[in-house]
């Protein structure tokens, strides 16, 4: 079974410190932000991950797909939500996907937990993903110093390299 998160955008902005401080001066610098943490936790994980925001209040904006640096981000139409957006994709995908939904509204963790999706926080998340991200990076600096150039040489060669450097 394929993993799909499907993210509200707006409602883990609002949720997560680092994010809101960034809306109060750009709110397209804190959904840029968004992105690239999403981006970094796929590449880790490879969840497919689908990031909505509301533009249920623009004027005449059609629903838009994008895909940035692998996530797939969705931009609503006017008049529909990101909740109503996400509680559809939630019946669609759980038929056959397994699907976990970001939001902290209650409502909507209690529409997608009724469909079979399982439903995580903002804050939840934003702690589980530094968690694997943090875990995943010190695999990656363990593996790349078990491969340095010295750990391939024989002992022998090593002294003899460290003895020329000392004598310099």
């Amino acid at each position: 079974m394929v993993l799909y998160m499907l993210v509200d955008g707006y409602n883990v902005i609002n949720n997560w410190q680092v994010l809101k401080d960034i809306a109060k001066k750009s709110l397209e610098d804190a959904r840029d932000k968004l992105i690239d943490l999403l981006a970094d936790f796929k590449g880790y994980t490879g969840i497919n991950i689908i990031l909505v925001f509301d533009a249920m209040y623009v004027k005449g904006s059609l629903e838009k797909h994008e895909e940035i640096n692998g996530i797939e981000v969705v931009y609503t139409k006017e008049g529909e939500s990101a909740d109503h957006f996400i509680e559809s994709k939630v019946v669609e995908l759980v038929k056959r996907e397994e699907v976990v939904v970001v939001s902290s509204d209650w409502i909507v963790q209690q529409v997608i937990m009724a469909h079979g999706a399982i439903r995580m926080s903002a804050r939840e998340f934003y702690e589980e993903m530094n968690k694997y991200i943090e875990k995943h990076k010190k695999e990656y600096m363990n593996t790349f110093y078990k491969n340095s150039l010295e750990n391939r040489l024989d002992e022998e060669t090593v002294k003899k390299l460290r003895r020329m450097r000392e004598n310099q």
